[in-house]
């Protein structure tokens, strides 16, 4: 599909697309800062912190809107939330509570994912009629 043919978002889509985005790059940051500095496995960080490379690869499939993208990502964030919930049972604070922050940014870009392409769809089929 060509940009000429491809309707344009409306502001809902935008906000789904934003908030897809921005949770990315929230889950992105965290994982950084949680395995570096803030709760990392082992005193001066760990190898762990790689968690956060599978996570750069979609950004710019979602900056883009290439649906494709928003379809996978609503999958792969599963792995990131079930890390969150072992983590959120087994650590200890601070790391619990870095846990719980993953979990919710997990869920936040789901349900992101989940909207944008459901909402794409229906824009698509209202411009075919």
């Amino acid at each position: 599909m060509n940009s000429a043919t491809t309707p344009l978002p409306g502001s809902d889509v935008a906000a789904t697309r934003w908030l897809a985005v921005g949770s990315m790059l929230g889950l992105i940051v965290l994982s950084v800062a949680w395995e570096l500095w803030l709760a990392p496995l082992r005193p001066g960080g760990s190898w762990l912190v790689l968690k956060a490379l599978p996570l750069c690869i979609p950004l710019a499939g979602l900056l883009k809107r290439r649906m494709y993208t928003y379809r996978w990502v609503s999958l792969v964030v599963w792995l990131y939330f079930t890390e969150g919930v072992v983590r959120a049972w087994s650590d200890t604070a601070p790391g619990r509570w870095l846990a719980l922050v993953e979990i919710a940014l997990c869920l936040l870009l789901f349900v992101a994912c989940a909207l944008h392409v459901r909402l794409r769809q229906k824009a698509a089929k209202a411009a075919l009629a």
